[in-house]
């Protein structure tokens, strides 16, 4: 019986081998064949072809749909837009072994006792081409269920080393009766993988706390306490009584949190000491005006006991003692905090994505606030008027995450697209806050032997869009986005110069150049888009024209292709423009 390696070249065998020397022991293992993964990224050339019928509003168009399968369209966009992708957000399918993704037929086996190391192969190949289309501070964004949660974490820590953030967590849905166990399980989780800059927006300090109760010089400011989470017993060396430096009076420390400061006697270098504060106006004693004295030692023992004593004196404190026959303040003793001092100008994101209705508050965070699936289902109905796609997730989610991790001009990219609901959530923003965002979706057909016409991609991807664009219901009044419709083709290396189509070409490199799609002219020698910043020219056939058109123009920021550069060069000036070769340039972004 022939062994798996026997068809392998000594070359081959040293590779692997060299390889899995490599390779970490420690972490995630699943059954792969390197080489064939090697050889699958540049197995053939993939083009995409612009289907003006399908593509929604005149071009140029911002935003894209792409038809195909989401591998080969990741290896187009790593030819077009490596590093321009600020956030990706994705939902794929969560291996349950159900028939409910189309791929199902060729990737899932319910009885394949690798099963798993399938899918993991599956979504590993995709997130490896995902991670080189994201921006320096990019995020990526993947939902999953609980069941599959560590399998996918493990794997990304895989394909996106030293990117982890943390993991959002959402409810799905109102709750359920647990089975087994008794254990309803009604969340899910949102993985986060960042670039190195990657921030989330958080929120704005609410700066109606920051107007302070007197004229400051340095501005407006809000009282924080000053004290730590550390017990008397955790720091024993801030729990000490604070006397007033101008007056008589004395404050107990709290014994449960103690002092976030020093006296300058204490020696300690570690920030500015009490006095340091005092002597900067920055320090405030609420209540100054009341105090409380006891003479005697029972005195003081009876007040605690009635609870007529400040609160941080107790019976079991060992210093009692020292608060007889003084003054005690019965304020607390807080701090200026301005404005300007804040570390960071945004309250941090929340792990924890809270319901519609539920109204969270912490002053330390921001919480995101999501529908449940439901809310998804709901919306797909809407739109279409039927029910055209199960499982959709809520579009406040997406909304609520992406307003999160991207700004005005950001492009976002979903490449288990399925109902287009990223694509809305993107619309929404944009309505929202007069931004430019713009968006990729990308989505199969998932027609099978038994529904052979079926295309998801056309028919739910595309159509939701057409259909907000085109809506009369209020709630979408607002909502538009052009898009082009692309449909992904595969062709050997060897055959470019045969088949791939100068219009495919030209979508290429105008995607390539960060512009917008716009039909090509076949009916033209050379074809021009002269875009804000770039101007880009694809020669088909030479015409003695753009010999003339070229010589008024400046080099700057002008990008000429052609089949043939040598034909065109020699019939200008040495040098005096780059023109590069069509084949050349695209075959080396994608083989990158």
């Amino acid at each position: 019986m022939p062994g798996k390696y026997d068809d392998l070249t000594k070359s081959q065998l040293i590779e692997l081998l060299e390889k899995r020397d490599r390779t970490k022991k420690l972490g995630l293992v699943w059954e792969r064949d390197e080489l064939e993964a090697d050889a699958a990224v540049d197995e053939n050339f993939i083009a995409c072809e612009i289907v003006p019928e399908l593509s929604d509003k005149p071009a140029p168009w911002k935003n894209l749909v792409i038809e195909g399968d989401n591998y080969d369209a990741l290896r187009w966009l790593r030819m077009t837009h490596a590093g321009k992708v600020k956030c990706i957000y994705i939902d794929p399918p969560y291996n349950t072994g159900n028939k409910d993704w189309v791929y199902n037929d060729r990737y899932m086996d319910a009885d394949n006792r690798f099963r798993q190391s399938t899918w993991l192969e599956f979504l590993y190949r995709r997130l490896t081409l995902a991670r080189d289309l994201l921006t320096e501070d990019g995020v990526i964004l993947v939902s999953i269920n609980d069941e599959q949660r560590a399998l996918l974490e493990l794997l990304m820590d895989e394909a996106l080393p030293g990117m982890k953030i943390g993991a959002f967590v959402w409810r799905t849905r109102a709750g359920t009766r647990g089975e087994g166990p008794y254990f309803s399980q009604d969340n899910e989780y949102v993985l986060a993988f960042g670039k190195g800059r990657f921030r989330f927006g958080g929120t704005s300090p609410d700066l109606e706390k920051y107007s302070g109760t007197e004229e400051d010089l340095r501005g407006p400011w809000t009282s924080v306490t000053l004290q730590q989470s550390k017990t008397r017993f955790e720091r024993p060396n801030g729990y000490f009584p604070l006397k007033h430096p101008l007056e008589d009076v004395w404050y107990p420390c709290n014994p449960d949190r103690t002092w976030a400061f020093q006296m300058r006697s204490s020696g300690s270098s570690r920030g500015a000491s009490f006095e340091d504060m005092f002597e900067d106006g920055a320090i405030l004693f609420s209540r100054p005006d009341e105090t409380e004295r006891f003479e005697t030692k029972d005195d003081l023992l009876c007040a605690i006991r009635e609870k007529k004593a400040h609160p941080y004196l107790r019976e079991d404190l060992p210093d009692l003692d020292f608060w007889v026959g003084r003054t005690i303040g019965l304020g607390s003793v807080r701090k200026k905090l301005y404005i300007k001092e804040l570390k960071q100008a945004t309250k941090p994101v929340s792990s924890w994505i809270e319901r519609l209705s539920h109204i969270a508050e912490d002053e330390g965070r921001l919480y995101l606030r999501s529908g449940l699936t439901g809310e998804g289902t709901k919306e797909v109905r809407n739109i279409f008027g039927a029910s055209m796609f199960n499982y959709a997730k809520p579009v406040s989610l997406i909304r609520e995450l992406l307003r999160q991790s991207t700004i005005a001009g950001d492009l976002v990219l979903d490449f288990f697209a399925g109902s287009a609901t990223t694509a809305q959530a993107v619309m929404e923003l944009n309505a929202e806050d007069g931004g430019d965002r713009r968006f990729i979706v990308v989505s199969s057909t998932e027609k099978t032997i038994d529904e052979p016409e079926k295309n998801l991609c056309r028919d739910v991807t595309a159509e939701r869009i057409r259909l907000l664009n085109a809506s009369e219901d209020p709630k979408y009044a607002d909502l538009a986005a052009d898009f082009a419709y692309l449909r992904t083709k595969d062709m050997l290396f060897e055959d470019i110069d045969y088949d791939l189509a100068p219009a495919d070409a030209w979508t290429a490199l105008e995607a390539l150049h960060d512009l917008p799609l716009t039909r090509y002219n076949a009916e033209l020698p050379y074809n021009v888009h002269e875009g804000e910043a770039v101007t880009l020219v694809l020669v088909d056939r030479f015409d003695p024209a753009l010999v003339s058109w070229l010589k008024g123009r400046e080099r700057h920021n002008l990008f000429v292709y052609a089949w043939a550069p040598g034909l065109i060069a020699q019939h200008l000036d040495s040098g005096a423009f780059d023109i590069r070769s069509v084949r050349e340039t695209l075959v080396k972004g994608f083989q990158q």
